[in-house]
Order: structure tokens, then C-alpha cells, then sequence
């Protein structure tokens, strides 16, 4: 292959900054910029020895590349993207290059879905290198089983992560419509992405676009227990295969016990008993997400002891219930969620394993979704799962109208009306500073956000350690 420079305007997203690295195996030239730099991305970047500019600058394409790879969240007026602009320069999308540098020629297994994606590609490629396929993969975040969120190999499989965000600036449509898929994991479907969306019926569309591609020779592996995926499912050209926890599903999770160490379950096939599973996760969604992964694994033929080892082995994501540290019999947990289903899920998650201890739930609303008044009532329904709930500042609050964004006060007034301990703190740093003298040991601090949250984890745990008394 011939080698080129590529570079990145906005390296340190969680898909470029993989892709970044895929290309970098390939041999080629990598340059980047971003002016959002903070792990675990970037450290996955310094770690790969991939240059970073902070801040977009016109003088970062003096080398003038080959190619320039420009991010989703890049827009007009960015002035790395101007430049190119005016200068003619070749630009291309993320999720082009992996069309054609990486999946073309493979069997493409897309994992879509509202929730779960991340968590199910991962673990989908775990079990398939349990059971030596040797895949590659592109996950939305850190696979701990792996410790890298991308893997290149000369394998016939390429598991990706089917994103149903817009693919840049001048393509609006999901990035999942490049990923020429065989088989696809549809795990749910419900509104999200507002920014992007203008409501159901858009999302409905897009979902419907992606089942429309899959080849009559693969595969539909539908969530059934999503009302949406079984409406959009029997537009299906191929084969769909129905998973779930209720009634009518092929594949069905039953006798799930969430009270030892691990998850255990009993999967069930046609009405027939196929095994008996567990795992290291926690909460419905997650049984769920194994589910999925198993029904996949039997119709690519991959060995049945392999997939079942691969579940108990399974070391979950980077941010997805991430224990970050645990200080003085206090627990420290990172993760993602940011929509309401989210928040709920991994609260109730929570619940369940850590059943007898205080609950406290830090949210940050950050994405467009987390800050919209429409999800407010969700958004408190799912943070009652916590005994305490603290809700920071919105990220960019000038970009909504005191009838577009949520109301942390409102929210904080109705979760205290139904007896829980709530109070709005704007700041991370405040939050700190105001929580940390008020835990004590057997407490579990879940902070949920999209992004960095101000780094309130480490500055935490910080916290609670020069708490301790000297030794």
C-alpha cells in the first residue's frame, strides 16, 4: 500500500483518535489538532507517538498532507478547514477512510443501537478472539481486554461500532452508512441526538437506512425487547434474528441473578435451554448486550465454550462503570451516560451491585441531548436510583433559551420533593470541594458525563487521599 500523510482536524474524538491509530499501523504519516485534549484519548495518542497541535491553525497544514481527515464535530469557520478550503486540498470523513482503508473486503459486523454500542463491540470482539478469529476492530472507547480501542488485522472480520451521529459537516448522514455491514446488532432504538434529529421519525429513518443495507446473505440481530426494532425490522432483506429478556424473542435471557459476584443467566434459543452464562457486569441493559453477542456469535458459526469463557472474562469499557479508585472503603466510578435511558441504566446498575451502600450520582449535562428541557423529567426519573444527587452547570449554556434547556433548580426541587438529598453545584471543582468532607466509607460516587466532567475524578479521589491522616 502506498503510504501518505494524513491529517486529522479533531484527533482526539474517540473515533479519529482510534482511527489515527489504525492508519499509523498502516504506515502512513500522521499528523493531528484539537483543541480538546484529555484522556483517555489522549493519552492513547502519546502513546502511539502520534503528534497533537492544541488549537486548530492554518500554519498545522504548512506540510500540506496527502489527505485531511475532517472530524464530525469540525464546522465552518475552523481554521484548519478553511485553509483547505481555499486552498483545494483533498478532505475526507473518519468514517470513509475506514470504508475504504479497513472494511472493504472484510465481513463487516456493525453494532447499532442507542445504548449499548461500545460495551457490545467490545465485547463482541472479545469473544471472537476467545474462539482465535482474530478480528479487527474499531470500538468507541478503550476495551480493557484489550487495553486499545482499535486493532488492525489481516483477519476476515471487522467488528465497528455503528455510530448514528452525522459523519462531518459536509455529510450529514450516520456514520454507520459507510460500514458496508453483513451482520448487524441493533440493540435498541429511542431518541437521541437532538442536535442532529429532529425526532423520532428521523431517527426511525436512519435505522431503517442501515437494516436496508445489509446484504440478503447476513444477518439482522434485532433487540426485541425495543419497540422501535421490531417495527423497523421487517424491512429486512435478510435474515433477522430476534434477542431479548421478554416473550416472543428467538434468543431470550431468563432465571438473571444480580446478587453474587458475577451476573449469571440462562440463555434459552427457540424455547430450548443452549447454556448457562455469567458475567462480570451489572444491570438489565448489560444482560442484554451479552445476549446480543451470543445470538451473533452462533450465526457466524464461532465456537460456542469460547464465547461462553469470553463473557466471564469480559473486562468491560474505559468510562462504562469504570471504578476509578477506591479510597477509604469510598468508590469512585466513571462513567459515560448522558441520556436519560442511560442515566437510569447505569444507576439501577448500580443499585444492584452495590445494593446496601449509599448512592451518590454526580451528572454533568453536556451533550446536546443531556441539556434539552424535553428529556428534564426523564432525566430526574433516572437519577431517583441514587440517594444523592449532585447536578452540575450546562457546558455550553449560551447555546440554549430558558425554554430549551433543562432547569437544574426544577430538576433539584422535584428530586428533593420525592425524598431524596439534591442541590445544584455549577462547578466541578465546587462540587469537589463541597462532597469530598461528606463521604464516608462504603459510599459509591458514580459521575456521569460525555466528556471530561473538569477531570472530577481524579480530583476526587485527590481529595479523599490528603483526607486520610498521616501515617
Amino acid at each position: 500500500m502506498e503510504t501518505r500523510h494524513y491529517h486529522l482536524i479533531g484527533i482526539c474524538g474517540t473515533a479519529m483518535a482510534s482511527l489515527a491509530g489504525m492508519l499509523a499501523v498502516q504506515g502512513h504519516k500522521i499528523t493531528g489538532s484539537d483543541e480538546n485534549v484529555y484522556p483517555p484519548m489522549s493519552l492513547e495518542l502519546k502513546r502511539l507517538g502520534i503528534p497533537v497541535n492544541e488549537g486548530y491553525n492554518a500554519e498545522n497544514l504548512c506540510e500540506r498532507p496527502d489527505l485531511i481527515v475532517v472530524g464530525n464535530a469540525i464546522s465552518r469557520g475552523n481554521p484548519e478547514l478553511e485553509y483547505a478550503l481555499n486552498e483545494k486540498m483533498y478532505y475526507t470523513s473518519m468514517a470513509a477512510v475506514v470504508k475504504e482503508n479497513f472494511i472493504r473486503g472484510h465481513h463487516s459486523i456493525v453494532v447499532a443501537g442507542t445504548h449499548g454500542k461500545t460495551t457490545t463491540t467490545s465485547l463482541m470482539a472479545w469473544a471472537m478472539e476467545k474462539a482465535q478469529a482474530h478480528p479487527a476492530f474499531l470500538i468507541g472507547g478503550v476495551a480493557e481486554n484489550f487495553n486499545a480501542s482499535f486493532r488492525v488485522t489481516s483477519g476476515k472480520y471487522f467488528v465497528i461500532e455503528g455510530d448514528e451521529y452525522d459523519t462531518a459537516y459536509f455529510d450529514k448522514g450516520p456514520k454507520f452508512m459507510h460500514y458496508l455491514p453483513d451482520t448487524v446488532i441493533l440493540n435498541n432504538i429511542e431518541f437521541d441526538h437532538a442536535d442532529i434529529y429532529r425526532d423520532l421519525e428521523a431517527v426511525k429513518f436512519a435505522f431503517s437506512r442501515l437494516i436496508n443495507l445489509i446484504p440478503s446473505q447476513g444477518h439482522l440481530l434485532a433487540g426485541w425487547d425495543s419497540e422501535i426494532v421490531r417495527e423497523l425490522a421487517p424491512k429486512a432483506f435478510c435474515p433477522v434474528i430476534s434477542f431479548g429478556t421478554e416473550d416472543g424473542a428467538t434468543w431470550q435471557a431468563t432465571n438473571i441473578d444480580f446478587s453474587g459476584e458475577k451476573t449469571t443467566f440462562t440463555v434459552c434459543c427457540e424455547g430450548r435451554k443452549f447454556g448457562d452464562y455469567q458475567s462480570p457486569l451489572v444491570g438489565m441493559f448489560n444482560v442484554k448486550n451479552c445476549l446480543g453477542v451470543i445470538a451473533a456469535s452462533e450465526v457466524l458459526g464461532i465456537d460456542r465454550q469460547a464465547v461462553q469463557a469470553a463473557m466471564a472474562e469480559f473486562q468491560s469499557v474505559k468510562r462504562r462503570m469504570q471504578v476509578r479508585g477506591i479510597i477509604n472503603g469510598i468508590t469512585v466510578i466513571d462513567d459515560f451516560a448522558h441520556h436519560p435511558t442511560a442515566v437510569r441504566e447505569t444507576l439501577a446498575g448500580a443499585r444492584q451491585k452495590y445494593s446496601s451502600q449509599r448512592l451518590i450520582a454526580l451528572f454533568e449535562p453536556r451533550s446536546y441531548t443531556a441539556q434539552r428541557k424535553q428529556f428534564q423529567d426523564d432525566f430526574t426519573a433516572g437519577l431517583l436510583h441514587a440517594d444523592k444527587i449532585i447536578i452540575a452547570g450546562l457546558f455550553h449554556p449560551e447555546r440554549y433559551s430558558k425554554e430549551t434547556a433543562i432547569n437544574p433548580q426544577e430538576m433539584i426541587e422535584q428530586l428533593t420533593a420525592q425524598g431524596r438529598e439534591a442541590e445544584f453545584i455549577a462547578s466541578p471543582d465546587e462540587i469537589v470541594k463541597t462532597l469530598a468532607p461528606q463521604l464516608r466509607s462504603g459510599d459509591v460516587v458514580v459521575a456521569m458525563s460525555n466528556g471530561s466532567f473538569g477531570g472530577i475524578h481524579e480530583k476526587l479521589l485527590r481529595a479523599l487521599n490528603e483526607s486520610l491522616p498521616a501515617m
